[in-house]
């Protein structure tokens, strides 16, 4: 599997509510790890948006390119960088539905245009289909940073800083998203 630079993790997955210059585009990634229940080695990867596909829909087919067993269950875990807009909420919740032998969390770094009634609609919907949707927390960030990032090349920062202010910066998004959960 190919790895995420440190660099593209500390960017993209950064929270913050502003950005400092210089400014750079703030992408859509989505990684993922699936697990079987049977205890074998967990399948990973990561995608980010193409022109015409969205990370999840590239997600979604991955998965069903896979050929999963249906009589074995999986947890898959899903760390984005934004929370899914409400076209991929649907088809989500869509693909879940389909195939209950898939136990799908989803932890976003940022919600997308969370003041928007049709996004907020989406991670309704999300929720209220078993899918959770949280804010990424120290303990996810962590997951994130070991599992989907290349750690050979020197770093110009420190991560575990780098992960506690993440985490300190979660706490308004966790705010926010409970807000919509409730509404």
């Amino acid at each position: 599997m190919a790895l995420l630079t440190a660099e593209t993790f500390r960017l993209q997955f950064n929270n913050k509510r502003r950005l400092r210059r210089p400014y750079y585009p703030r992408k859509a990634l989505l990684c993922y790890q699936l697990t079987p229940q049977n205890g074998s080695t967990p399948t990973r990867g990561y995608f980010e948006n193409k022109k015409k596909c969205h990370a999840e829909i590239c997600f979604i087919n991955e998965i069903k390119s896979m050929g999963l067993d249906e009589t074995q269950c999986y947890q898959v875990t899903c760390y984005l960088t934004w929370s899914p807009c409400s076209s991929c909420a649907w088809e989500l919740v869509d693909f879940i539905k389909a195939h209950d032998h898939l136990n799908l969390r989803i932890f976003a770094s940022r919600l997308y245009y969370h003041w928007c009634k049709p996004q907020q609609d989406g991670l309704r919907l999300l929720c209220g289909s078993q899918v959770p949707v949280e804010v990424m927390g120290f303990p996810e960030f962590a997951d994130c940073w070991e599992n989907f990032v290349d750690h050979e090349k020197p770093l110009s920062f420190n991560p575990y800083k780098m992960l506690e202010e993440l985490d300190k910066n979660s706490r308004a998004i966790k705010r926010r998203l409970d807000r919509i959960k409730q509404s």
